[in-house]
């Protein structure tokens, strides 16, 4: 978990209630972190008792047994020193406010996007963390807890920060925005994810994540995907921001122009023009819609003024994310296949990406491009159309074999020709179970869905069938 960068601690916890305007229970104290989680508090962590479907003050007690230093809540309790503050989450707020205000020579920055905010996020920290200390988000916070955390946990004495930046319904984007005051914001790419919250469907989820540009003050650099089909939308918003917009794309008026992304065993080879000046440089990311991301990145990181040169340098170690296209060779009787993980979560656009990705790798003599799928969320009256029309791109793709698993994958798999067609089941256990008999030395096995679905379940039970065969071959022995 995050914590002060030098020794300096923090908070204290005069700073905390000065911040929230709160009331001190209890001695003084030094705040090294921040959390709301009890069950990862470190020693010296201030714990916020937030309300949520569980009252955080029900755990403030096993807090300070873990080793809090303070907590800060609504009602005083027992265990060590509080700050009382009317609403912890407000408390939270107005203390992330305070540490954006604290450290004025903050160059911040913001991501959001329909697909691959996570992943440009994290890779923008990578670029951050060579030019100086910096700050980042942690896995996937990004809501209205998220944010505020990630900001009131950013050190005084850091130079650069980044912030991502989610949704799940309309008007959440621009508070978040507006609480950071990014100098650069970024929409990676817009696509129908999160339709059912928007009565306008992704005309709604567009203008939600225009609104991240809300956030940015005068001259703030505003970063959009010049080849999405919400371009137009996305630039009329940052230039109501008074933002100077940058583009990337393959198009010839981009900022950052893509001209041939090729995919390699070790990734990926990338060849761009960036403000006019020719690049050619390597990644460790493998799928196409890394071409644009890492253009994204760049475009970020030099409105955060750190160069070119050093932004690719941070692309060039940049693994593959938990979930997010996770490459692993898994030994099985007679040889061993490749699993590309991308369970973490799924769409529309990401499917397209992974699919086309897949296709173009080549694969062993006697092997297959298989992907195992499991159902996509938050799609609204639109989930079954979009279900049954990736069976367009797989055809595209040169797919040899389509597992699914749930209902609204059912969809595809009776879109999808014969020969196509692999196993479907209900859940993503039941295909688990049977996938493992099914894949053959040589394979390349794609899991990909929404974390609803439980697609990790199925990329679990893959990447464990080395340490079943060798299980097996330890007992026959």
């Amino acid at each position: 978990m995050p914590q002060s960068s030098g020794k300096d601690p923090l908070w204290t916890a005069v700073d905390i209630a000065v911040a929230t305007g709160g009331r001190m229970d209890g001695a003084g104290f030094q705040a090294r972190g921040i959390t709301f989680n009890s069950k990862e508090v470190e020693p010296g962590d201030l714990f916020v008792a937030l309300k949520g479907a569980r009252d955080g003050h029900e755990f403030v007690a096993s807090a300070f047994e873990a080793g809090a230093a303070g907590a800060l809540v609504e009602r005083p309790v027992d265990g060590g020193p509080c700050i009382v503050v009317p609403d912890t989450l407000k408390g939270l707020e107005a203390l992330a406010a305070a540490a954006r205000d604290r450290a004025p020579q903050v160059r911040r920055g913001a991501v959001t996007g329909s697909v691959g905010k996570t992943s440009v996020t994290q890779a923008i920290k990578a670029g951050l963390d060579l030019a100086g200390p910096a700050h980042a988000s942690v896995k996937s916070f990004n809501n209205h807890i998220g944010v505020p955390l990630t900001l009131a946990r950013m050190p005084a004495d850091v130079e650069r920060a980044v912030f991502e930046i989610g949704m799940n319904a309309p008007g959440e984007i621009a508070p978040l925005s507006r609480m950071v005051q990014p100098h650069a914001a970024c929409v990676t790419t817009v696509g129908p994810v999160h339709i059912e919250g928007f009565a306008d469907g992704e005309t709604g989820v567009a203008n939600e994540k225009a609104a991240v540009f809300e956030g940015l003050g005068p001259g703030g650099v505003a970063v959009i995907n010049g080849d999405n089909d919400w371009a137009p939308l996305l630039r009329q918003a940052a230039l109501r921001a008074s933002a100077r917009v940058v583009s990337f794309g393959a198009s010839a008026d981009a900022d950052a122009r893509l001209i041939d992304f090729t995919p390699n065993p070790d990734g990926a080879r990338v060849e761009a023009e960036i403000f006019g000046r020719h690049y050619v440089f390597s990644l460790k990311q493998s799928g196409f819609h890394w071409g644009h991301n890492c253009l994204a990145v760049i475009l970020m990181l030099d409105a955060l003024d750190v160069p070119v040169e050093t932004a690719l340098e941070a692309l060039s170690e940049f693994q593959p994310l938990a979930g997010r296209g996770q490459n692993k060779s898994v030994a099985i009787r007679g040889g061993s296949f490749l699993l590309i993980d991308e369970s973490y979560n799924a769409n529309p656009l990401s499917m397209r990406a992974g699919f086309l990705s897949l296709g173009a790798r080549p694969v062993a003599a006697g092997g297959r491009r298989m992907v195992a799928l499991t159902d996509m969320l938050e799609l609204g009256d639109q989930s079954e159309a979009l279900h049954a029309g990736l069976a367009e791109t797989i055809d595209a793709a040169g797919l040899d074999l389509v597992h699914t698993a749930g209902p609204q994958m059912k969809r595809l798999h009776d879109a999808l020709r014969p020969e196509r067609r692999g196993l479907w089941r209900e859940t993503a256990a039941d295909l688990a179970e049977a996938l493992v008999e099914e894949v053959r030395p040589g394979d390349i096995v794609m899991v990909k869905g929404s974390n609803g679905s439980k697609a990790s379940a199925i990329a679990a039970a893959l990447a464990d069938m080395e340490r079943r065969r060798d299980a097996q071959e330890g007992a026959a022995s």
